[in-house]
């Protein structure tokens, strides 16, 4: 049987109904918020290497995690 590595795990929560994502960009010096590209916000980390996409409908993804602590430590 092929060894398995993990390479990235994506991890989804919902925080509440509605974010105000303008607010969200103006209080985070590193978020990138360009909504006529891509209708997210994109909040980066260099240690774990990970990416956070916070959505209007309160919804988040968590990308680019190679562990589940990963994970816990962008939340």
């Amino acid at each position: 049987m092929p060894e398995v590595i993990v390479e990235n795990i994506v991890a989804s929560t919902s925080f509440t109904d509605k974010l105000d994502l303008d607010v969200i960009a103006q209080s985070l010096e590193e978020a990138e918020y360009e909504p006529e590209q891509f209708p997210g916000l994109v909040y980066r980390l260099s240690d774990p290497k990970t990416a956070t996409l916070l959505f209007r409908s309160g919804k988040a993804n968590c990308t680019g995690a190679k562990n589940v602590g990963d994970v816990k430590k962008n939340s």
